[in-house]
């Protein structure tokens, strides 16, 4: 059995000093959801410029589909101009009014998500009404039993109270990281420990799971009320553009199989390990993370964390 992945949202050129460089979190999600042997697709935007027409031409040689790739006559391609400080932390300067923030519903892309296993989409694709409308339908048409990830992704002040809570809603798996869970734990009203925070979230929007990312700090995930919290292995960082999407997709995968939770943890941890020792968003994986992928028991309905 393969799994049916799809990202929601923002493509992009993140425009790095080094050279441009594909991105947008859901399609870097969709990427390695693929490469670690999902069905994958992105439903995205791009623009009639030699931009869109470069994002094209990379999903066909990544072997994501161009189907669920709309094409705007009006608008451009999105890009982010992208600093990297010393530790090869990026900072995003997002270009607005893009191809992206035009989405539509189509009954196509409909049935694209009627047909997922997993669905991933955050905050940023949703700064424009017509985007924003076009997601929530979208997931709203998901079959109830799908993955939904909520990758919060706050970029700037493309954000509110009233999104997130919608989007959490909608949502049954949460993604974040340690600069996003204190905002939405003042959004929220949530006081205590990062734990407390978690399992209350967890509580209030109903969530299978929630994953928290903290860099060298480590990660903890939380599932059906039990924990798990790993170190990360010593890495040489080159940029940690892209880790946190290579971590979702790894733990949408493993959530999919049924693996153990500390299995899950393991895995997203070695994916966005091997993500940050390498420029970019998009490397490609070793190997090795397809062939585990390919040995666990995809055969088998996903395991209730209830």
């Amino acid at each position: 059995m393969s799994f049916s992945v799809v990202g929601i949202g923002e493509v992009l050129w993140d425009l790095l000093p080094s050279g441009p460089q594909l991105g947008g979190a859901p399609a870097n999600f969709a990427y390695h959801a693929h490469a670690l042997g999902a069905d994958a697709a992105v439903i995205t935007r791009v623009g009639d410029d030699e931009l869109g027409r470069g994002i094209l031409d990379r999903f066909r040689k990544m072997s994501l589909p161009l189907s669920s790739v709309q094409v705007d006559t009006l608008s451009p391609t999105g890009t982010a101009s992208v600093t990297l400080n010393e530790a090869g932390i990026p900072r995003f300067h997002l270009q607005e009014n893009v191809a992206w923030d035009r989405l539509v519903v189509t009954e196509q892309l409909l049935e694209v998500v009627q047909n997922a296993h997993a669905i991933c989409f955050g905050s940023l694709a949703q700064r424009s009404a017509v985007a924003r409308a076009t997601i929530q339908r979208l997931l709203a048409a998901a079959p109830s039993d799908v993955l939904r990830i909520f990758d919060v992704n706050l970029r700037g002040n493309f954000y509110s109270r009233e999104l997130v809570d919608q989007s959490l809603t909608l949502a049954n798996v949460l993604k974040l990281n340690s600069d996003e869970l204190p905002i939405l734990a003042e959004m929220f009203s949530i006081h205590g420990t990062h734990r407390t925070q978690i399992q209350s979230l967890a509580e209030m929007f109903q969530l299978k799971c929630v994953a928290l990312t903290c860099g060298d700090r480590g990660s903890f995930i939380y599932a059906g009320g039990v924990w798990s919290e790993q170190l990360p292995k010593p890495t040489p960082v080159v940029d940690t553009i892209g880790a946190g999407d290579s971590f979702t997709a790894a733990l949408a995968m493993g959530l999919l199989a049924g693996m153990r939770l500390e299995e899950i943890h393991t895995f997203a941890n070695e994916v966005a390990a091997f993500v940050c020792s390498q420029p970019g968003a998009t490397p490609a994986l070793p190997r090795d993370f397809r062939n585990r992928c390919q040995v666990l028991p995809l055969a088998v309905p996903p395991r209730s964390l209830e």
